[in-house]
Parts: C-alpha cells; sequence; structure tokens
C-alpha cells in the first residue's frame, strides 16, 4: 500500500486540454459517449486499442477500459496496457460530461484520481469539442497526454464523419 504522504502529488494549477472543430452535431458526438462500440473506436489515441468491460453513462455509473498498447509503452499497469476505472460525476446531454478517472498502477506517480470535462459546444458548421483533465497524476507527462487528448478528438472526428 501507498503511504498518502509519501506519494507524489498532482499539480492543482495543471491544466491539460485539447479542442477540435467536428462537423457534427452536440447529440452525435455525446452518442459516441454512450455507446460501447463507437467509444472503443474514438477514444483510444493513436497507437492503442480498447476493450470496454463497462459503460453505464450516468452519474455515478462506471466505465471500465482496458487500453493496449502496440507502440512499446510500457502502460501505467505494465505489459504495454492501462487499465482505466472511471465513474461519471456530470452528464448533461448533449454538450458535457464530467469523470473522475483512476489508473491502477504500483508506480505512485500514477496514484491518484484525475478528472476529464469533455464539452460539445455548438458553432458554425457543428461543434467545438474540447477535453480538459485536470488533479492530473504526476506521472503522465503534459505534452504527451495532451498529443493524446488531441489524438482521441481526432479519432471522433474521423468516427461523427461516417455516422
Amino acid at each position: 500500500m501507498i503511504d498518502p504522504d509519501r506519494r507524489p502529488k498532482a499539480d492543482p494549477a495543471r491544466r491539460d486540454r485539447a479542442t477540435r472543430q467536428i462537423a457534427a452535431a452536440p447529440e452525435t458526438l455525446y452518442g459516441c459517449w454512450t455507446d460501447t462500440a463507437k467509444l472503443a473506436r474514438w477514444l483510444p489515441p493513436d497507437g492503442a486499442e480498447a476493450h470496454i468491460e463497462a459503460l453505464d453513462p450516468r452519474p455515478g455509473g462506471a466505465l471500465r477500459m482496458v487500453l493496449r498498447f502496440a507502440s512499446g509503452s510500457p502502460g501505467k499497469a505494465g505489459n504495454a496496457h492501462d487499465v482505466v476505472r472511471a465513474r461519471f460525476v456530470t452528464l448533461e446531454p448533449p454538450h458535457r460530461l464530467v469523470l473522475d478517472i483512476r489508473f491502477p498502477s504500483l508506480d505512485p506517480a500514477f496514484d491518484g484520481t484525475m478528472r476529464m470535462a469533455w464539452r460539445f459546444d455548438p458553432a458554425p458548421g457543428g461543434c467545438l469539442a474540447s477535453v480538459e483533465a485536470t488533479q492530473v497524476p504526476p506521472g503522465i507527462e503534459q505534452d504527451i497526454h495532451e498529443r493524446a487528448l488531441a489524438s482521441s478528438l481526432a479519432n471522433l472526428d474521423r468516427l461523427a464523419q461516417t455516422l
């Protein structure tokens, strides 16, 4: 068990962000959060594949997902994979979702609960999709995390064009 006094602390001022203009309605993009097949297609960043073990998009509901990396990334859970355990905090269809996310890991640098807020705001030609992560565990490098978030939004854009 990790001694809470020795655990690395998240920087309270840190905000990891990504945004993307997507030619789709907020309802379409929000729907990609509530369908396991669609979520598995767009949420994993480039170089990863997802297996959704549970999806219950309601306040207090769970998201459990395993990400497998082909790029040789060691992953937070080891053996080139991450385990994602999340709880939906807020759902405001079709514009906003907030989740608290944990990555089980033996490395204390990944310990803690990260909050992610996803927004789908109407904009000319579709909507502005954005994500902001706070309370990010210090083991997650900000530049790599922001590239991964941008990659997920690019995947969502590609998926939305097929719907």
